[in-house]
């Protein structure tokens, strides 16, 4: 009998099941799909010679955790690369605004809209040296995060106070109006704004959009060298190593409730697995809140509030496996691993107006990755490995298009959307469609059947909004991974901080369960010991 049942082998339930066998504990993580990883996987299925992401393709959060970082994946084979830009978003104008790690090329690029915006971008990154460790402190340990936040309250204090707190509320497109004089800037921060769930209308754009500007300005927008399922392959590496197992295949259709506690899972096989100490399950909360755990033992108001629960917007992807590189009119846009393609911040909000009407957008915001760009490795030379998302509605009412899309996603309806994806990017890069070798489609469904946790297609575990983070993630009240049942976790992304690979959900799960469990009088020798004896002798404990 394993100490912990890990329910998903997504990034999270891995950093999870890592944690737990650093303190000693024996680790089983069963995984519905054929390989582990979640929405961290690639394969070579568009084009045999070329390495396409299913899912993510760029980490700057796991480049800024402490949580990745502490596990020390490169001893894993892990090997970050970068595009010689982080990111780019042309205009069909020509123009196009640049970050760049460095900043002076970032500041360059802005000044080019408008002079004294590359000063102003300055003024926002000398805030963010300031407050951007506390701010990732913040971010990546247990809520209530409390000194990181007292931390944090005194730099604010510093940096202007409740001037800076209202900055970092406001709408990505006041915040672009008040700091900006050109639209650069203030395309740079709306498209990262996107980048979940935020219009640029929305409250907390502004710091979202900051937010991941600062973390590009500062580690850059990497890849994993080789696809991105060589993150996923250091950790389930590493977790063999601490004795800890991924086993794929295995569905688990309940959590066995016994006397109020998680005693373990049962699978569709029929087959129980006992958890000696805990459950941690990296799967969406109303996967987890009665559908893996019957209703009977939770609480009447949980399970009211999540009839509340957002979503974040659908999700549709396109890979493309391309002969040669794509043909930018913006000659900036070529050496950038991610291009934002919205022509403007009223295309922005006209967009994410037409998503919230239920509309399939006429002129969709897409998301470009240049993989090749970014990891050479990933294609042969002189050729592109390439993909475009766009979000879409989860209940379609209308077309905006008028090719009467109405979401149900069968083969006629993915390939009229695809090839609006397409348009899209030819308003940008202009002859991009003749040098398309291959292209995949992946459609909402698509991608929850490649992954359960991305419903819809949804990306992030739930909406980004401010009404359900923190506190009120994923209902009102929780925010932490203890869930109402004794011994069971929330891991996903579903709880604090929310989406993206960064390790941090995982990390607050393996953390309460091992200060449920903690036994004072255990010296670290002993516990030494105690591994020892449950995996074989292999070696390990936290460092």
């Amino acid at each position: 009998m394993p100490d912990a049942v890990v329910v998903g082998a997504g990034p999270n339930g891995l950093v999870a099941a890592n944690l737990l066998a650093d303190a000693g504990w024996s680790v089983a993580v069963l995984e519905e799909q054929p390989e582990p990883g979640g929405a961290v996987r690639h394969d070579r299925n568009v084009d045999p010679d070329f390495v396409s992401d299913l899912f993510s393709s760029f980490y700057p959060l796991a480049a800024a955790s402490p949580v990745v970082a502490r596990l020390g994946l490169d001893e894993h084979g892990l090997r970050w690369s970068h595009a010689p830009h982080v990111l780019a978003h042309p205009l069909s104008d020509g123009r196009c605004a640049v970050l760049s790690r460095g900043i002076d090329a970032t500041a360059d690029s802005l000044d080019a809209f408008h002079p004294g915006d590359g000063d102003a971008w300055k003024r926002l990154h000398a805030t963010w040296e300031r407050l951007g460790p506390d701010i990732v402190d913040a971010l990546f340990t247990p809520f209530p995060p409390l000194r990181a936040t007292a931390r944090l309250a005194v730099k604010l204090r510093a940096a202007g106070g409740l001037r800076m707190a209202r900055t970092l509320v406001t709408p990505v497109r006041r915040m672009g109006d008040e700091e900006f004089q050109g639209e650069g800037g203030k395309l740079l921060l709306a498209g990262n704004a996107l980048h979940a769930d935020l219009a640029p209308e929305a409250a907390g754009s502004g710091g979202f959009g900051w937010l991941l500007c600062m973390l590009g300005q500062t580690y850059g927008f990497p890849v994993p060298a080789g696809g991105a399922g060589a993150l996923t392959a250091a950790l389930v590496s590493r977790l063999a190593a601490q004795g800890g197992s991924v086993r794929c295949g295995q569905r688990v259709r309940r959590v066995l409730v016994r006397d109020g506690r998680a005693a373990g899972v049962l699978t569709t096989d029929g087959e129980t697995v006992a958890a000696h100490r805990a459950v941690l399950a990296d799967v969406s909360a109303p996967a987890l809140y009665g559908e893996l755990v019957e209703a009977e033992h939770l609480p009447s108001q949980l399970m009211a509030d999540l009839k509340r629960f957002q979503w974040d917007f659908a999700t549709f992807k396109v890979d493309w496996a391309c002969d040669g590189p794509v043909p930018w009119q913006a000659e900036a846009a070529a050496r950038a691993g991610t291009v934002h393609l919205g022509d403007g911040v009223d295309e922005l909000t006209r967009c994410a107006a037409q998503i919230a009407m239920g509309q399939v957008p006429d002129r969709p915001f897409a998301l470009f990755g240049q993989m090749t760009t970014a990891d050479p490795s990933r294609s042969p030379r002189g050729t592109e490995a390439a993909w475009a998302y766009t979000h879409v509605p989860h209940v379609i009412r209308s077309d905006a298009g008028d090719e009467g899309l109405t979401g149900t996603w069968d083969t006629t309806e993915r390939e009229v959307m695809a090839d609006r994806v397409e348009r899209q990017v030819e308003r940008f890069a202009p002859g991009f469609r003749s040098r398309i070798r291959a292209r995949r489609v992946l459609a909402p469904p698509t991608l929850q059947s490649l992954d359960r946790n991305l419903y819809g297609g949804a990306l992030n575990g739930g909406t980004a909004a401010l009404h359900q983070q923190l506190f009120f993630r994923p209902a009102p009240g929780t925010g932490r991974p203890e869930t109402p049942v004794d011994g069971l976790y929330l891991a996903s992304a579903s709880a604090h901080p929310g989406g993206g690979v960064h390790g941090a959900p995982g990390a607050n799960a393996a953390r309460a369960a091992l200060r449920r469990h903690r036994l004072p009088g255990l010296t670290r020798a002993q516990r030494v010991l105690a591994h020892r004896d449950r995996t074989g002798g292999k070696p390990g404990l936290p460092r």
